[in-house]
């Protein structure tokens, strides 16, 4: 057995598990990155597209944050578009298809070239461990992973990032392949490790869809999807997308593609109990759901999006299915423009275990084992932008935790991040869990055009943003500022430009237009956007502001590390269980914990405050003694 010492092991190299190991390894972490196959490296197994709705708000957050999602995005995508343009800058999103295997070839090369970090393809099958030795802390704590190559990896933090590989089943109609992913085995063994570490697991699933040979598709009467004439690249740190960009196609199912799906739903796996999981993600659903649950819609929209520019594979985005391979067949010919498609790999539906992430703490550590860190789907997510966020998270924390510092949490009045990761380790999930815009109270402040400005301190604070990076960050804001003060103090026809500029229709293009200081002040696109924003959602934006003086009133009051709910007589048995399982940091966070109401804040307030009033009481006491 090899026995190599690491300061940080991160175990797959999925999206989080990228992220993950960068930012550990920036931040002065000797790191091990460890994946199955080195020729899968941040690869897309489903959709090859980054972003989308609220996803595109994760994905420029994590930029901020010094991720690399974003950047590799932008080498290699192969169309880009804002959604939502017709509404307001909260609802703004961005995305991009990429090209799959220039995705994957890009981020390896960026992990190969990054100093402290080491890859190495080994199957990690256990958890090494050893007793905690501080009070208070938990009496377990990771001391490393082995491999099934007999290898033994040391390290004082690990980041498991093993998407639907622990115990992973494929799906296609009756067919059952251990895997987790086609073609890709299963991890086996690790499952057991966590559970005789004392964290609880359970099983989710989700589909994919077939692909096809572009080639055998008829293009030519099906609606274009283009990218936008002037596409906004995802990272900060790119001035232009120069690249040519691919169209997508739309085209719908019909009442002979649903005749053709319910005429063999007995053959479905979901449906002949053959997958146990439950229905997969809840707005990600599989073309049988779809059809079943929604019987009097006559069509469900599938968009044809190439997979790159070097092959001829297209996605079949909307079509997610596990049915047997004859039904693929006679369903995709049945739609318009895929009556001669050729299938080259069949969808199928993957069940895996996950560990419900209550059992996190903010900082994404396990409450159970000391230095253990999730991130990604074995948290319960979906998506790559909800993994990658995830791991960049986990990737600053451990290596914050080996520093003697404090974890880097993000609260949801900051970030899409600090929603995401609050509703994972506060409410949990027993699906599949995606971001949207609706999940944030404060979208409207956490739009994607400013992630910068809210978020990049944290990324430089922590090594992970380049000082000249940071100086432009900080120019910016003092241009924000000049323009702004220029605006108010200025007139036009008896009004301040400021004023002027929240007419409707008025924007600062006519501003720069008929004001020759305003051109000039303007000039930078980020600077005129942030400004022109600030002033037309001013009144909106304030009141969110003073929401959230509110919310982090709550948040500021903390609940004591040694509270034992048990203690609490006036409590519901129900709230002290949810307590004591979540262990809530904060009164705001135990408020949003599901099932617990306003009367058991109330009662917990009271009790916190009795206790602590008595201490300080004790503490005064005591100190008159020894004074005396």
């Amino acid at each position: 057995m090899k026995d190599t010492d690491f300061d940080i092991i991160v175990v797959g190299a999925g999206h989080a598990g990228c992220e993950a190991a960068l930012a550990a390894s920036r931040m002065g972490a000797r790191t091990a990155l460890l994946t199955m196959s080195l020729d899968t490296v941040a690869h897309m197994s489903c959709n090859p597209a980054v972003g989308g709705l609220a996803k595109g708000q994760l994905v420029r957050e994590l930029d901020a944050l010094g991720g690399e999602m974003g950047k590799v995005t932008d080498a290699a995508g192969i169309q880009f578009r804002m959604l939502n343009t017709g509404k307001g800058p909260a609802m703004h999103s961005p995305r991009a298809q990429a090209d799959k295997a220039a995705y994957s070839l890009e981020m390896k090369r960026r992990l190969e070239d990054q100093p402290g970090l080491s890859l190495r393809s080994e199957m990690v099958d256990g958890l090494l461990t050893e007793c905690g030795r501080a009070a208070g802390l938990p009496a377990v704590r990771v001391a490393g992973v082995t491999c099934g190559s007999g290898n033994a990896y040391r390290a004082r933090a690990v980041i498991l990032t093993t998407g639907t590989f622990l115990r992973g089943m494929l799906h296609c109609g009756p067919v059952k392949t251990v895997g987790g992913r086609i073609g890709e085995p299963s991890a086996e063994l690790l499952s057991g490790s966590l559970s005789d570490a004392g964290l609880t697991l359970g099983r989710l699933k989700t589909d994919t869809p077939p692909r096809v040979d572009g080639r055998t598709l008829d293009l030519e009467g099906l609606e274009p999807q283009p990218g936008d004439p002037d596409p906004q690249p995802f990272s900060f740190s790119t001035e232009r997308i120069e690249q040519e960009q691919m169209p997508c196609y739309l085209t719908y199912t019909n009442p002979r593609t649903h005749q053709i799906i319910l005429s063999a739903i007995d053959r479905a796996p979901l449906y002949d109990g053959q997958i146990t999981a439950g229905l997969g993600p809840r707005y990600c659903l599989s073309i049988e759901i779809k059809v079943l649950r929604f019987p009097d819609k006559e069509h469900h929209q599938i968009f044809l999006e190439p997979q790159g520019r070097d092959t001829v594979r297209f996605y079949c985005n909307g079509l997610f299915t596990s049915l047997p391979p004859d039904v693929q067949e006679d369903m995709v010919h049945s739609i318009e423009g895929m009556e001669r498609a050729e299938i080259m790999r069949y969808g199928y539906a993957v069940e895996y275990d996950f560990v419900p992430p209550t059992q996190l703490w903010p900082s994404l550590e396990t409450k159970a084992v000391g230095g253990l860190f999730h991130a990604g789907q074995i948290n319960g997510t979906s998506g790559y932008e909800e993994a990658a966020a995830q791991g960049i998270i986990a990737g600053i924390n451990a290596a914050r935790k080996l520093q003697g510092k404090e974890p880097l949490v993000l609260g949801r009045d900051e970030a899409y991040i600090g929603v995401l990761i609050d509703d994972l380790v506060t409410k949990g999930t027993e699906e599949p869990y995606r971001m949207f815009t609706s999940l944030a109270e404060y979208r409207l402040l956490l739009r994607q055009d400013n992630a910068d400005r809210r978020l990049m301190k944290y990324g430089y604070e922590n090594g992970l943003i380049p000082e000249a990076q940071w100086q432009r960050r900080r120019e910016s804001e003092v241009a924000i500022a000049a323009l702004r003060a220029y605006l108010d103090t200025h007139y036009h026809d008896g009004k301040s430009l400021t004023q002027y500029l929240r007419r409707p229709g008025i924007s600062m293009k006519e501003l720069a237009q008929m004001d020759e200081r305003v051109r000039a002040l303007a000039r930078d696109r980020h600077v005129c956007e942030q400004v022109q924003i600030e002033v037309k959602y001013e009144g909106y934006i304030q009141r969110q502001q003073d929401q959230v003086e509110k919310f982090r009133r709550s948040e500021d009051k903390r609940i004591p590390v040694w509270l034992d709910y048990q203690d609490i007589p006036e409590l519901r048995n129900e709230a002290k269980e949810k307590f004591a399982a979540v262990r809530p940091l904060s009164i705001g966070q135990a408020s949003r914990i599901s099932g617990i109401s306003p009367a058991d804040i109330s009662i917990l307030l009271v009790y916190i405050e009795g206790r602590l009033r008595r201490r300080r009481s004790r503490e005064s006491s005591a100190e008159r003694s020894n004074g005396g």
